[in-house]
């Protein structure tokens, strides 16, 4: 278990790092590591435990760049919708899902290529963009490539990508627990893993917040994009 935690801490500390430059991907690739570490049931709810961490830092480290607005309508339509799919987490086929969300992903990129300056969505668009955040974050542990290009069309860049997008996932993040704890997915061991994980976390938080500062927003949006592309071939993969 010694050698498990080590392993563990040191993805968590990398990804954690990586959310922290480019504002998502930590949670993505973190999932097949502690699935093979853990399994699937007990994976789920120590990656939520731990992103709360890594979230929470990343809010707190970009705080004076918060677009308090977008992060308030992300929560009315993520937390009833992550309550649910927490609920659901026990038995829903989680496969069918991932490969649907995969090429979601890819035609997203596709389309940024292909229509570069794209209108700028709502603050109100953002309601729906937590619904169904909300809902696949709960049953496959992050989604958080599904909201970037929705942050990025909005104009959202650097600190304040990385701090607004940390806030709505923190909301949907502390639903989530509600809903593993009614389901009775947070059993003694998974809080334990969970709480061991969170100083890695918070560390790799601080180290992104270090480097995102001193990269370009044409390379940021270089780097959103390659997780992009990323998430979407490990979703459908399997991953």
């Amino acid at each position: 278990m010694i050698l498990t935690l080590a392993w563990a801490s040191v993805a968590a500390f990398i990804l954690a790092l990586l959310s922290g430059v480019a504002g998502f991907g930590g949670g993505v690739l973190l999932l097949p590591v502690f699935t093979g570490l853990f399994g699937l049931r007990v994976a789920v709810p120590v990656l939520t435990i731990a992103q709360l961490a890594s979230n929470g830092g990343r809010v707190w480290f970009n705080r004076r760049e918060l677009r308090w607005q977008l992060i308030g309508r992300f929560a009315v339509g993520a937390v009833p919708l992550a309550v649910a799919g927490g609920l659901l987490l026990a038995h829903a086929p989680l496969a069918p899902l991932k490969r649907l969300l995969g090429v979601f992903l890819l035609a997203v990129v596709v389309w940024r290529r292909s229509n570069p300056h794209p209108k700028p969505p709502s603050d109100r668009a953002f309601v729906g963009v937590g619904v169904v955040s909300g809902f696949g974050s709960a049953l496959l542990g992050s989604v958080g490539p599904l909201t970037a290009p929705f942050f990025l069309a909005k104009g959202l860049r650097r600190t304040a990508y990385i701090g607004t997008e940390a806030a709505c996932a923190l909301t949907l993040h502390c639903a989530k627990i509600a809903a593993y704890g009614a389901g009775d997915l947070l059993t003694s061991q998974v809080l334990r893993l969970g709480l061991a994980l969170i100083p890695a976390t918070l560390a790799g938080a601080w180290a992104g917040k270090r480097i995102v500062g001193k990269i370009s927003d044409k390379v940021f949006v270089h780097l959103v994009e390659a997780g992009l592309v990323i998430a979407g071939l490990m979703f459908l993969a399997g991953f």
